[in-house]
């Protein structure tokens, strides 16, 4: 699913009289009650409000200068310079006005950083700062009105969700408890791809079914969508539709968010698609819910089960007792960013080897010395892959799957080098191009897992946070809670079909002309699906689910 927005995005319709019709007080009655003298008035009204608030708010002659930027259109601000792909157009501006750029969307100040020595001072020494989100449609009309924990507020209630979400869900201990669910999964769809024959398989759906089995069976207790294998399975099509239609309506930059004026008018469609998208998901989701509740007490070992028995103890009197809104809410917040981000990844991960096969057979040579050609890859086997870990790396970077961090907002004024941030600032993290900077990496644009090997420059990256060179899981407060799930997920998938299969280009297609191009969204999707014929390459019981 692509999405594209333009400048004529933000262009209402607006029809005029002829300069022969005559005014009389009927007809500037029509007039007056007409939707496009509505309109009209109302971006009279936001002109004025906009030029009134920037006479009001100006800025005490002592403080620090914004950062530098691109110089605002009227009432829109900078929302064209966004782009039909904002990771690449906010990259684009950083070349022109560096590392730490102000933007005016709208009427909100926005600050965007691109690099990573600019992205260590908010997300580290300023982290406190910029912990909570600012006010979004998404949130509001997908994530349950900001109840989830991706969106919630800095606060009591959302140190009570990632309190639950580390102890419960994602913890050392749960992750190991679940670790042959995954590896489960992972056969089954290993299994799939062995009897494809001749077949081209669309690898990102296969591979979309294989994530969300594997967290339904961790999170209820049961698979998703029929026997793993993906074939045919038109709910799986469907859920897979929906949490695509997520991640690009969550990427959009609507004028609404931005505007609050225009809100109520809904220029580009965005919010009415949002709270139809929600209204199936809250379906799908009480369903899920209901249906726990209704099955025998006890006869369940899942995260859901668990998250329903917390609904009747407070977590230490700081924030209360979990409702069935935030139950639904987390779940929705496991199933869409826990099963594409990780599915996607993967997908990347393989084109990038069909298209570099030195690498690709050097990953196969690792494995096989450590595997063995006679039974799948574990997850206990991972830790001992030197070359196959450098390949993660090194596809976390290329192709971090949230390349434009979620939005924080500044709770109060700060400076950041030299700078002045207002109070009430967006902050965006450019984390797509602060892995492709020229002046942290060498050849930016290659990959080359070889940069990540032990004695290189690079050997100390990691991806989780702590290094600001690779951050696809974000950093500080808010990094995102399912990291150490997502992590596993993607190495195991990756590892198992690369050391199970090798893979041609379905039409005859070379390496060299795979389309690498990426879809416009939330998350980094590729703009075509990577078709391949899966060849297998390891003894046959390797091969039994």
């Amino acid at each position: 699913m692509h999405a594209r927005v333009s400048t004529d995005t933000f262009q209402p319709h607006i029809s005029s009289p002829s300069p022969a019709q005559s005014f009389t007080p009927q007809t500037k009655l029509k007039l007056a009650m007409s939707p496009s003298s509505l309109i009209l008035a109302t971006i009279f009204f936001a002109i004025f409000l906009f030029y009134l608030l920037k006479l009001t708010s100006r800025r005490p002659g002592h403080l620090p200068p914004l950062p530098p930027g691109p110089k605002p259109w009227p009432i829109i601000g900078n929302l064209p310079h966004m782009g039909p792909v904002p990771h690449h157009s906010l990259a684009a501006l950083a070349r022109t006005y560096g590392p730490l750029m102000h933007l005016r969307l709208g009427f909100v100040d926005v600050v965007v950083v691109a690099s990573a020595s600019v992205a260590s001072q908010f997300l580290k020494t300023h982290d406190a700062n910029f912990s909570s989100r600012p006010p979004n449609s998404g949130a509001k009309y997908i994530a349950y009105n900001y109840q989830d924990l991706v969106f919630a507020p800095y606060g009591p209630r959302w140190r009570m969700l990632r309190k639950i979400s580390s102890v419960h869900l994602f913890s050392g201990k749960a992750l190991d408890d679940f670790r042959h669910v995954r590896q489960e999964e992972v056969a089954v769809l290993v299994s799939a791809l062995a009897k494809a024959d001749s077949k081209p398989v669309n690898l990102a759906q296969l591979l979309n079914v294989c994530t969300v089995n594997a967290l339904g069976r961790v999170m209820l207790g049961r698979r998703m969508f029929g026997d793993g294998s993906g074939g045919g399975d038109e709910k799986a099509d469907e859920f897979k539709s929906m949490v695509v239609e997520v991640m690009v309506l969550a990427g959009v930059f609507n004028v609404g968010d931005f505007i609050p004026a225009l809100e109520w008018l809904d220029l580009q469609g965005v919010a009415a698609k949002m709270k139809k998208l929600h209204k199936r998901f809250d379906t799908f989701l009480t369903a899920i819910v209901e249906e726990h509740k209704r099955s025998a007490a006890g006869q369940h070992v899942d995260m859901l089960s668990t998250l329903i028995s917390l609904k009747e103890k407070s977590d230490d009197g700081e924030g209360g007792k979990l409702t069935d809104t935030e139950i639904k809410a987390l779940l929705l917040n496991m199933f869409t960013a826990g099963t594409d981000t990780s599915s996607s990844t993967v997908e990347w991960a393989i084109a990038e080897l069909v298209r570099h096969p030195k690498i690709l057979a050097s990953v196969q040579r690792e494995l096989d010395s450590v595997v063995g050609r006679d039974r799948l890859v574990s997850e206990l086997d991972l830790p001992q892959l030197t070359y196959f870990q450098a390949v993660i790396k090194e596809t976390f970077r290329l192709h971090p799957s949230t390349p434009l961090s979620l939005p924080r907002m500044a709770s109060e004024d700060c400076e950041i080098n030299g700078y002045h941030i207002p109070k009430g600032s967006t902050l965006l993290v450019n984390v797509w191009a602060i892995s492709r900077d020229p002046e942290q990496w060498e050849s930016p644009l290659e990959f080359r897992p070889e940069r990540f090997l032990p004695g290189s420059s690079k050997a100390h990256v990691d991806v989780r946070g702590n290094d600001f060179e690779v951050i696809p899981f974000g950093a500080g407060r808010r990094i995102c809670a399912g990291m150490s799930l997502g992590l596993r997920m993607v190495q195991l998938l990756t590892a198992t079909l690369v050391h199970a299969f090798d893979w041609e280009l379905a039409d005859g297609l070379t390496p060299e002309k795979l389309n690498m191009d990426e879809a416009y969204g939330l998350t980094l999707q590729r703009a075509a699906p990577l078709m391949v014929h899966p060849r297998p390459r390891l003894s046959p019981q390797a091969y039994r689910a």
